[in-house]
């Protein structure tokens, strides 16, 4: 394409260039709104669920249980419930 040839294009209004740029100027502070709302949300929600976790109270239990081992083998584990996990008050059955 020789001089000549780019003379004869037809130049775009500087109105219409001025408008563009306006535009993409929006979407960029829209994109950049919506990521910090996003962000603020997140951490919201995160402090959120720690204040819900820490109104509950850890209990703690220790529990003594006896072991023995034949010949090294694997440890059997004797005593009451042997191995049952216990939810709640009630006694530990088979369903639990």
């Amino acid at each position: 394409m020789n001089n000549e040839e780019k003379m004869n294009l037809p130049d775009v209004p500087y109105l219409a260039h001025e408008e563009e740029l306006t535009r993409m100027e929006r979407s960029v502070k829209r994109w950049f709104i919506g990521w910090i709302i996003t962000f603020v949300a997140l951490v919201l929600t995160n402090v959120g669920w720690v204040v819900y976790e820490n109104q509950f109270e850890d209990v703690t239990t220790t529990v003594s249980q006896e072991t023995s081992s034949e010949g090294g083998g694997d440890a059997i584990l004797n005593g009451d419930n042997a191995g049952a996990v216990i939810y709640g008050e009630g006694k530990a059955d088979s369903n639990n």
